[in-house]
C-alpha cells in the first residue's frame, strides 16, 4: 500500500501539515518533533510525490541529463553513462529526466524553461557547440561530461582524451613500432567536431610527431563492412603498418577478423590498442591493450559537482580524470624485418 501524509502524521502523533512543514522547512518546528516526524517517514517508507514536493521547496529533485542520440554515438557507451547518472543521483534522492532529442538550444531552453529540473548534465559535447552561450546564462546548474574548446564560465568534466591518445602510441613506440595508424569515430563525429574525437587525434599525431613515427588516421562507420575497408586500405596504403590505434567501440571485433581475413595475426604481426569500456576489452577474443573510459566515475563525479552547485558550495570549473593504460594480449614488440 501506498503511505500517505496523513499515514506518518497519524504515526507520528502530529498534525499532517507538520508532516508538510518538516519535509519542506516553510515554518520551524522543535527537534524534537522534526525527530519523532522522520523516524516516523523512515519506518514507514514514505516517499513525497515528486509534484508535491516541487511545490513545498521550489524544488524538483529531478536532474536533466542532456545527450542528443546523434549519429555516430554508440549508444551502449551512453547508456554506461546514464546508469551511472541514474545511481548516483538515486543516492542523492534525485531522479533524472533523459534527454536524448537532438534539439539543439531550442530543446535545452525548454527543458530550463520549465519546472521539471533543477540542474542539468549535458554530454557529445562540441569543440564550438551552440548550446554553451545559453548554459552560461541559465539559472540552473549545469555540469559537461566533455570539454569545448573555451570552457570559461563552465563546469566540465571528463577523461583527458588527448593523453589517451598520447599514451597508446607512447605504447606502440616503446614496443618499437614505427608506423601506426588511428581507427577512428564514424566520420560524422569528426564533422561535428565532437570534443573527446579531437582531442585523441590531438594526443595521437602529437605522440607520433614526437617519436617521429609515421602516421595516419581513418574515420571509419560502425559498421563490420566499413571495418573491413578500412583495414584494407590501411595495409594497401601503408604495407609497413604494425600498430593500430582504435577508438571506435562498434568495429573493435570487426576490425579484429578483418586483419586476420587480411593474414595478420593479433600481435605477432600486429599491435592493437583501443580506448574503449574495460569490460569490452577484456571480453574479445584477444584482450585489447586499453585504456579504459571511466564511464562509472564520471557520472558520478558530474551528479556528485551538480550537488555541490546545488547547495551553493564552489566547483572547480575543470576536472579531467587521467588516463590510465593498461597492456594485454594485443600489442608485442614490433616484428623483426
Amino acid at each position: 500500500m501506498t503511505v500517505k501524509i496523513t499515514d506518518v502524521a497519524r504515526h507520528a502523533g502530529v498534525s499532517p501539515s507538520t508532516v508538510s512543514y518538516a519535509l519542506s522547512g516553510k515554518r520551524p518546528i522543535s527537534a524534537e518533533t522534526r525527530a519523532r516526524v522522520e523516524a516516523s517517514i523512515r519506518e514507514l517508507g514514505y516517499r513525497p510525490h515528486a509534484g508535491a514536493r516541487a511545490l513545498a521547496s521550489s524544488k524538483s529533485n529531478v536532474l536533466a541529463m542532456v545527450v542528443p542520440l546523434r549519429p555516430g554515438i554508440h549508444v551502449p557507451v551512453v547508456m554506461g553513462f546514464a546508469v551511472s547518472v541514474v545511481t548516483s543521483a538515486r543516492a542523492h534522492d534525485h531522479d533524472v529526466l533523459l534527454v536524448t532529442q537532438e534539439e539543439g538550444e531550442e530543446g535545452l531552453r525548454r527543458v530550463a524553461d520549465t519546472a521539471l529540473v533543477d540542474a542539468l548534465i549535458v554530454m557529445d559535447v562540441q569543440l564550438h557547440d551552440p548550446r554553451l552561450p545559453l548554459l552560461r546564462t541559465l539559472d540552473r546548474p549545469s555540469v559537461l561530461i566533455g570539454f569545448p574548446a573555451s570552457a570559461d564560465g563552465l563546469t566540465c568534466i571528463d577523461l583527458d582524451f588527448r593523453a589517451a591518445g598520447e599514451l597508446c602510441v607512447d605504447h606502440l613506440a616503446g614496443l618499437g613500432h614505427r608506423v601506426v595508424g588511428l581507427i577512428g569515430s564514424p566520420p560524422e563525429v569528426y564533422v561535428r567536431r565532437t570534443s573527446f574525437a579531437q582531442r585523441v587525434l590531438q594526443g595521437f599525431t602529437a605522440a607520433a610527431t614526437r617519436h617521429g613515427m609515421t602516421s595516419t588516421v581513418h574515420p571509419c562507420e560502425a559498421t563490420p563492412a566499413a571495418a573491413r575497408e578500412v583495414a584494407e586500405r590501411l595495409l594497401r596504403e601503408h604495407p609497413a603498418l604494425t600498430g593500430v590505434v582504435v577508438h571506435n567501440e562498434a568495429v573493435l571485433d570487426p576490425l579484429l577478423d578483418a586483419f586476420e581475413h587480411l593474414g595478420l595475426r593479433v600481435p605477432a604481426d600486429l599491435s592493437i590498442t583501443a580506448l574503449c569500456p574495460e569490460d569490452l576489452a577484456t571480453s574479445l577474443r584477444v584482450p585489447l591493450t586499453s585504456v579504459a573510459i571511466p564511464s562509472t566515475e564520471l557520472g558520478e563525479q558530474a551528479v556528485a559537482l551538480l550537488m555541490r552547485k546545488l547547495d551553493g558550495t564552489p566547483v572547480p570549473e575543470a576536472t579531467l580524470l587521467p588516463a590510465r593504460l593498461t597492456p594485454r594480449a594485443s600489442t608485442a614488440r614490433r616484428p623483426a624485418g
